[in-house]
């Protein structure tokens, strides 16, 4: 199967990668000339255009940064698209937007899927990340090989559209939690708790998560750089309440969370780290959120192996 894949940023690099690594006929596309010469460095194939791709690949997989980078990408491709052809969207996305794009790919006889991923840029880069497919079974089933190069941990998600809503609401929680994390560890601080231990004791507690286990580790060491950005936490967080909003459900910490995020924006930058949020805590209270011995950059030390697929307990 020869594969295209159109965004080669923080995530679709490393995703791109895990396929190249393991020898995947791949065709690849960026608006940055640079990363996508680093490909064909690499042993890739640069596809020039996403019609281009479309034409001569049996799927082509997007990583983009918003739902209109997805859309003009597609409105390109959709000309080529016809029996036998994949789009995939592995970009966080609006549920309706992948429907319209995908119905549109479907009408014209190809198949579509949103494929996003949780687990951090540190575990694409090894193949270790989650990823939700949304999609028909049997496409599913074509697909889920090229799934486990790039994942460990594939859950079909049930129809086009149902990964994206899963998607946003995990990104959801991350945020939420990190900023509950800032709150504790600065508290922590004040009350004159060490925050190695602090740090610790969270970790072996029903209080701990992913978030913690990572990013609380970039915070304590003052690198703060999680290799996601703040606007694209806003787009996430956006794209949660608006489904909320869409279902009548009355959220009181949603709000409070996107006014935080915002107020990081306005402070930090639009495209700031998203863990500096904690920068907001220490100019608050003059206290430094620091610790020695904790690591600047986050490294997978999970083995890479060929993923497979959650199997649902019914």
């Amino acid at each position: 199967m020869k594969i295209g894949f159109i965004g080669l940023g923080n995530v679709g690099g490393k995703l791109s990668g895990s396929l190249l690594r393991n020898g995947a006929d791949l065709v690849v596309h960026d608006l940055d000339a640079a990363l996508v010469a680093g490909f064909v460095e690499r042993g890739a194939v640069a596809g020039g255009s996403p019609a281009a791709m479309m034409a001569a690949c049996d799927a082509v997989i997007t990583c983009l940064p918003s739902p209109a980078a997805s859309a003009a990408v597609m409105q390109e491709m959709l000309p080529e698209v016809g029996p036998g052809k994949i789009w995939m969207e592995m970009s966080t996305t609006d549920a309706d937007e992948v429907k319209r794009l995908g119905g549109e790919v479907i009408a014209r006889g190809g198949a579509a899927v949103d494929c996003p991923v949780s687990g951090g840029c540190h575990r694409a880069d090894t193949g270790n990340i989650s990823i939700y497919a949304g999609c028909d079974r049997a496409t599913f089933e074509r697909i889920l090989p090229l799934l486990t190069i790039m994942g460990r941990r594939v859950l079909h998600t049930g129809d086009l559209g149902s990964a994206s809503v899963l998607k946003v609401m995990t990104n959801y929680l991350a945020t939420a939690n990190l900023l509950t994390l800032c709150e504790a560890l600065t508290v922590m601080k004040a009350a004159g708790l060490d925050l190695a231990t602090t740090y610790e004791a969270i970790k072996i507690s029903s209080g701990t998560s992913f978030v913690h286990e990572t990013e609380s580790q970039l915070i304590l060491s003052g690198s703060r750089d999680v290799n996601f950005t703040m606007d694209l936490v806003q787009k996430d967080i956006g794209l949660f309440q608006k489904l909320a909003d869409a279902h009548d459900v009355p959220l009181e910490i949603s709000p409070l969370v996107i006014d935080i995020m915002s107020d990081g924006q306005k402070r930090y930058g639009e495209r700031a780290q998203s863990d500096q949020i904690i920068q907001r805590l220490e100019e608050a209270t003059g206290l430094d959120i620091r610790a020695p011995g904790f690591p600047t950059e986050l490294i997978d030390d999970e083995p890479e192996e060929r993923g497979a697929e959650v199997v649902l307990r019914r």
